[in-house]
């Protein structure tokens, strides 16, 4: 009896050693793929340090194959193949435009290079408009739906079966009855929590309701989110911005408290854009192209220029992050930007620091109020070399504030999705509308001083006055910093 308990843990002994060496076997292949693969240097250093060090491993294992992945596979072919099955609607489009006046000809400087990274041309005769906070963006949302004769395309990161997303889903109901054709697309990680009755209820209605599918791949990747949040009615009205469909956004959120956000409403040939963009993500979903109004048409007293900048992994280049150096390196006078989250990396970083040594005004606006801790953290360790070159951090003390906004002199202003971290720049799929117009810069920069009014200056004491736990989680959240 006594050898056979002898045996017996001597296999166990046996089997967990094996156990063991296979993790941390698997934990180095892994760490050597992390240092192929990763686009950045911080990001494959971050990956490796986690993956070979005990008993981080235990989280960076199973982590790295969740999150790990830096390239988007296969979208590039689909919107290929997409554009192929799109060229009897599209072949026109872009000469239709140019006879019409509706696009920049002949384009050089700042101009091309923002038209290359976003792959679509400046339009003219735009009007855009702001929306400010929940209630204005669901009211025009809802407003444009009602008013919809032939389709409706919906696409959100986040749907919650509460009560704006069964409003939301009542108005559909309302106009699909009338015959009006729509296609709904929802991201499975931000709306992992949407119920399947809210699903079924559209889907028998005759709702085409389809996931974005970013785990097609590998049903465990949950890395690549698309982060985009498009509404187009008829082709001719647009809205885009960083509203989701959930009660909170409309301030309801007793945690939260207000919601501070925007969105823009579009109308004129720029809508075309936002529509592409959504047409490209629902043929990844679903292979099928619906049929569409492609006739491009100047907005009534529409006088903006406006670029929609569709960016995300399956881009050849990091086109987010370069869109913002682009940005931040030409500002001459004024550079504020607002984003709940601010994690760059370091190009960005050095952008934003050369902007204040030139004496551009740079202010970024934050939360005070966090919802993601790490990522809270985190953009603690940036104060002192922000301050060290006068750049001013502001946070917003009301409620969560979750718009992404930037304005740049008296020229540009810029309404989307995209966040000021490494996540939007490198790994989700967002929209960015640029709009070239003093008049709704000057509307923006109205909008950013009101809240100004609502925030404090941090500086780099907040930081210095903080418990030594709170310190070392701010060091250690910037050191995954990259793989936030």
């Amino acid at each position: 009896m006594f050898n056979a308990d002898i045996h017996d843990l001597t296999f166990v002994g046996v089997a967990g050693a094996l156990a063991v060496t296979l993790l941390e076997l698997t934990a180095v292949l892994s760490a050597i793929h992390a240092i192929m693969a990763s686009r950045t240097s911080q990001g494959a250093v971050a990956w490796a340090i986690s993956l070979v060090t005990p008993p981080l491993m235990f989280i960076a294992l199973p982590a790295y194959w969740v999150f790990g992945r830096s390239r988007f596979e296969g979208y590039v072919k689909a919107r290929r193949e997409g554009n192929t099955s799109m060229h009897g609607v599209l072949k026109d489009l872009g000469r239709t435009a140019r006879e019409r006046g509706l696009v920049r000809v002949d384009v050089r400087g700042v101009d091309a290079v923002l038209e290359r990274l976003a792959w679509m041309p400046f339009t003219h005769q735009n009007r855009v408009q702001l929306l400010i906070d929940g209630q204005a963006t669901f009211d025009a949302i809802l407003g444009a739906i009602d008013t919809a004769q032939q389709y409706i395309l919906v696409q959100f990161f986040i749907v919650k079966d509460d009560q704006l997303g069964r409003e939301l889903q009542q108005r559909l109901l309302a106009k699909r009855r009338e015959g009006v054709r729509i296609s709904f697309m929802y991201d499975e990680v931000g709306s992992h929590k949407l119920s399947s009755i809210y699903i079924d209820t559209l889907r028998k209605a005759g709702v085409d309701i389809r996931p974005f599918h970013s785990n097609r791949r590998n049903r465990f990747q949950l890395n690549f989110r698309n982060h985009r949040k498009i509404v187009v009615v008829d082709g001719v009205i647009a809205f885009a911005g960083g509203l989701n469909v959930g009660d909170e956004y409309m301030g309801r959120s007793k945690s939260f408290g207000p919601w501070r956000d925007t969105h823009a409403q579009i109308e004129g040939p720029a809508v075309l854009a936002v529509q592409l963009s959504f047409l490209e993500d629902w043929y990844w979903a679903t292979h099928e192209v619906p049929k569409l109004n492609w006739s491009p048409a100047a907005a009534a007293g529409g006088e903006q220029d406006v670029l929609i900048l569709p960016t995300g992994p399956a881009d050849s280049l990091e086109t987010c992050g370069l869109f913002f150096i682009q940005m931040i390196s030409m500002a001459q006078d004024r550079l504020w930007i607002a984003s709940p989250y601010f994690v760059p990396d370091i190009h960005v970083i050095a952008a934003l620091q050369l902007a204040a040594l030139r004496g551009v005004d740079v202010r970024i606006m934050l939360p005070e109020k966090p919802d993601h801790l790490l990522v809270y953290l985190a953009s603690f360790s940036y104060l002192q070399e922000m301050e060290e070159v006068g750049v001013k951090i502001y946070r917003y003390e009301p409620g969560f504030l979750h718009q992404k906004a930037m304005l740049i002199d008296d020229r540009w202003a810029a309404i989307g999705t995209a966040n000021l971290d490494n996540r939007s720049f490198r790994l989700n799929f967002e929209i960015t509308v640029l709009v070239e117009d003093t008049a709704f810069v000057a509307e923006a920069a109205q909008m950013f001083e009101n809240d100004f009014a609502h925030c404090r200056i941090v500086e780099s004491d907040d930081l210095e006055e903080r418990s030594l736990w709170f310190k070392i989680g701010v060091r250690i959240a910037r050191l995954m910093s990259p793989i936030l």
